[in-house]
């Protein structure tokens, strides 16, 4: 008896120890779609300012960005020169499209990000022009325009 309880002791905590890994929500509420290109500008965004490398970041990049980013080695220095934005703490958000445009077809789009945080007691609020690729049924992040407007 007591070898039977130890078995399904050991069973069940090695099949919950399983578990995968569940990923926080992107966007405001946490509910954008996974395949789309918003989700993806916002992600590689979330890698940039919270990870502890570049890895995820590489991963969200287009070849062409990668070799751009590959220079920089490090999080804090794609913030400083590729960026031109540093924060200590931020929070990203995709603007609030009203559009009825499907990207599941589309090979290019362009994604509009809100940046609001803090960087050394101060609060910066700016905006970021994210262009995309489609490569292998993926969004890619291909260039990164600053605001033109400010």
């Amino acid at each position: 008896m007591f070898r039977k309880f130890c078995f399904l002791l050991i069973l069940t905590l090695s099949v919950s120890a399983c578990k995968k890994e569940e990923q926080l929500g992107v966007g405001r509420y946490g509910m954008l779609d996974d395949g789309t290109p918003q989700y993806t500008a916002v992600r590689f965004m979330q890698s940039l300012y919270h990870d502890e490398n570049i890895d995820n970041v590489l991963a969200l990049s287009s070849e062409r960005m990668k070799r751009v980013l590959k220079r920089y080695h490090t999080n804090r220095n794609v913030q400083r020169h590729v960026m031109n934005l540093m924060y200590d703490t931020v929070e990203v958000s995709p603007e609030g499209s009203d559009g009825v445009g499907r990207s599941e077809f589309s090979k290019e789009a362009t994604v509009i990000l809100f940046f609001s945080g803090h960087y050394n007691e101060d609060k910066i609020d700016d905006i970021r022009t994210i262009e995309m690729v489609k490569v292998d049924g993926d969004w890619k992040v291909d260039r990164i325009q600053p605001d033109r407007f400010l």
